[in-house]
């Protein structure tokens, strides 16, 4: 039963970066596995709360963080919705797809909408650097999950 525990915490570390795995999600089963399997003697309910929040946080930044930055560029409703459609498309394009496609679909969203290559790449930009910044926190909060786990688990 340890080693499901540990297989679902490093594929949902793998999750936080590849496409069409829930990351944050298999590394809380993983987590919950493993108290589970101790009784939650050793990583009991608090610690369990800890990290269900994280996980909370991090599935809600990775849907945020986008958006974020394609309003901070101030885009226009079109560009929202190109991205969100280039995001659709990125996941069966592996993980060049989901790195890309939110980009290309704000910037032709937005060009659409305004008839202004600058700006399309100005809010496409925006929009890209959001995701990113939301997949880095992703993996930063999966990893201090991990963390907690291992330090409850150990001490």
């Amino acid at each position: 039963m340890w080693l499901a525990s540990a297989a679902l915490i490093l594929l949902g570390l793998a999750g936080t970066v590849l496409p069409l795995l829930p990351g944050t999600l298999l590394v809380w089963s993983g987590v919950l596995l493993g108290a589970w399997i101790d009784d939650f003697t050793r990583v009991g309910a608090g610690t369990m709360v800890v990290i269900s929040v994280l996980a909370v946080l991090a599935w809600a930044l990775d849907f945020v963080a986008g958006l974020m930055g394609a309003k901070r560029a101030q885009a226009s409703k079109l560009a929202l919705v190109g991205a969100a459609i280039g995001t659709v498309v990125g996941l069966f394009m592996g993980l060049v797809g989901v790195l890309f496609m939110p980009l290309v679909g704000a910037a032709v969203g937005e060009y659409w909408a305004q008839k202004d290559q600058t700006r399309a790449a100005k809010v496409a930009l925006a929009t890209w650097i959001g995701l990113l910044v939301g997949m880095v926190a992703k993996v930063v909060l999966s990893f201090v999950m991990v963390g907690i786990f291992l330090i409850a688990l150990w001490v």
